[in-house]
């Protein structure tokens, strides 16, 4: 029954978002909002919201360990797994704008959410200032949406051809209100089975949220990011994952630890180990989305092996296997130089080229 509910609050998840998504995109294209304002917003919320969902619930019952691993765990996921698994199918082609403006902004989201959690909590003051850096975003994006001519604004939400009854207002309204039921007793009945799993299983629900949770909670992510690579369009790939990675510490983070009582608790494990992980993961974007505005199928598969090595410490460090400490030894002193030295090298030959050029 456990397995069931799970699975049954993972399905209502996906779904909600999807709906969610549809109702909130095609009221907002009818209020006059430009469709490259709503695809970095509505769409990076949309995805994000089984997220939102979970760890809000999570954060209400107490589970800050569960909340706080969903949203560590969600980014982690997004950058590594989905990026590395849509850029094995197709080189991903990164506009301009994303690495100027978007790694940046998650880069420095990430340091600061790390900064935030250097006293093992997470305050509802500094849950107020994500909500605030939340709002200032959202209001940069739409500033940049009316100020691009229609032309070159390209509509990144709605793939499908339009439909006479997704124009209506009042479906449209159903869609979202319907959305947003399933979404919050799809993440009631997930958090509820993922909390008795983490008990019959002897693991930690932080363990839970870092992995289970947070990889269900990212399929839409997963599905929106691999379907755009195989139909070509591979900017909304990469602009769905780093969108989504935002609006996650921002937006799913903040409302947590505001609706907290007493802001949110933050072990000690993910201080020391998640959370470094988190902020190395966007500072890897830097290089690899930068050197020819492209992610190379290397890189995505580089991005894919991390991913499986970071959830391998996980089981190790779950399961207290003896294993771990040569494991950690070998990443820390081989596996993590090699990258930083390749991702270094190609960094410097990028701009050798430019100058030449």
């Amino acid at each position: 029954m456990t397995l069931i509910l799970f699975l049954a609050g993972l399905a209502l998840l996906i779904v909600g978002a999807d709906v969610l998504v549809r109702g909130a995109s095609r009221l907002s294209l009818r209020l006059g909002i430009a469709p490259l304002v709503v695809g970095l917003t509505v769409v990076a919320f949309g995805t994000s919201a089984p997220e939102l969902a979970i760890s809000v619930k999570a954060a209400l019952d107490g589970h800050t360990d569960l909340a706080l691993g969903n949203v560590v765990g969600s980014n982690i996921f997004n950058v590594l797994f989905i990026l590395g698994i849509s850029a094995l199918l197709a080189p991903l082609v990164v506009d301009r704008q994303l690495v100027r403006q978007e790694v940046p902004i998650l880069v420095g989201l990430s340091l600061l959410v790390a900064w935030m959690a250097f006293d093992l909590r997470l305050s509802r003051a500094e849950g107020l200032l994500l909500v605030a850096l939340l709002v200032a975003y959202t209001v940069l994006l739409y500033r940049q949406g009316t100020r691009a001519a229609p032309a070159e604004v390209a509509d990144t939400l709605v793939t499908e051809p339009p439909s006479r009854w997704l124009s209506r207002l009042p479906v449209q309204l159903v869609l979202i209100v319907v959305g947003l039921a399933m979404l919050v007793v799809g993440s009631r009945w997930l958090v509820e089975a993922a909390t008795v799993f983490a008990t019959m299983l002897g693991v930690s629900p932080l363990v839970i949220g870092l992995t289970i949770v947070a990889a269900g909670t990212s399929l839409p992510e997963v599905a929106t990011s691999v379907i755009a690579a195989l139909r070509g369009e591979r900017e909304i790939a990469v602009g769905n994952v780093l969108g989504s990675c935002i609006f996650n510490l921002v937006c799913v983070l903040g409302f947590s630890a505001v609706v907290a009582k007493g802001g949110l608790s933050v072990p000690g494990p993910l201080l020391a180990f998640d959370l470094p992980v988190m902020v190395a993961v966007s500072v890897a974007c830097l290089p690899v989305l930068f050197t020819g505005h492209l992610v190379a199928r290397w890189e995505g598969a580089l991005f894919l092996a991390y991913y499986v090595f970071y959830t391998a410490y996980l089981v190790l460090y779950a399961q207290e296997h003896d294993a771990l400490d040569e494991f950690s030894l070998v990443m820390r002193t081989v596996v993590i130089p090699l990258t930083v030295l390749t991702l270094a090298v190609v960094a410097w030959r990028e701009l050798r080229a430019r100058r030449l050029a």
